[in-house]
């Protein structure tokens, strides 16, 4: 039997055999230590600091805003309130010398003359009746004035403030809104008692007291 044939291996140490492929070695790699990025931080631009000078230019204009209306609050206050009750008495006069203008009463004052007491309670019934509770705040009030109250705050016939109460009901009147006539009976009825304080819307009043403005003293 004819002796096996050595054949020999290629080793790491050795010369390597021709025709095979000679293995790399990792064992001296160098690598650097890289610095960890935070995720979601952009590095393509390098942050930019505010300018020093920056919010005191963005504070002064509200600073200023600020000074400019605390002073005319104070002004506001200083002068106390404003009373619009001789304005009002004199629309009043000027409207009523209108309605008898030449001694010929308007129609309308002929048919608010005509109203009785009893109409203008039943007129006050009727809008008791359209609500779901009473006014109970205005139970110390008469007729007359509960219906001039509501007269005033009724937003339809325009603004109640600085005007006479006479004279809204005409711009109403002539304007085709239609105001109860029983409130211009009740505005003559009051001045033919020489009430020269029932031209005055109640909101008038309280707008214009000093306890809105702040002076309650």
């Amino acid at each position: 039997m004819p002796p096996a044939r050595r054949t020999r291996t290629s080793s790491s140490h050795g010369p390597a055999a021709k025709g095979a492929q000679k293995t790399l070695s990792f064992g001296n790699k160098v690598t650097k230590p890289a610095t960890a990025v935070p995720y979601g931080k952009d590095i393509s631009s390098p942050p930019t600091k505010a300018h020093p000078l920056s919010k005191t230019v963005n504070q002064e204009p509200e600073q200023e805003a600020k000074v400019q209306l605390e002073k005319e609050v104070k002004a506001e206050l200083d002068t106390g309130h404003v009373d619009s009750s001789a304005a009002v008495s004199q629309q009043a006069k000027a409207e009523l010398e209108a309605q008898v203008e030449g001694g010929d009463k308007s129609e309308d004052v002929i048919r608010a003359e005509k109203v009785s007491d009893a109409q203008i309670k039943k007129y006050w019934r009727e809008r008791e009746g359209e609500r779901r509770t009473k006014r109970v705040h205005q139970e110390e009030l008469g007729v007359e004035e509960k219906i001039l109250r509501l007269f005033d705050m009724s937003s339809q016939f325009g603004p109640a403030i600085g005007i006479a109460r006479m004279k809204r009901w005409t711009r109403a009147q002539k304007l085709g809104l239609a105001p109860p006539i029983e409130v211009l009976a009740v505005l003559l009825k009051e001045e033919k008692k020489g009430n020269d304080k029932i031209e005055r819307a109640y909101v008038d009043e309280l707008m214009s007291s000093k306890f809105v403005v702040g002076d309650a003293a």
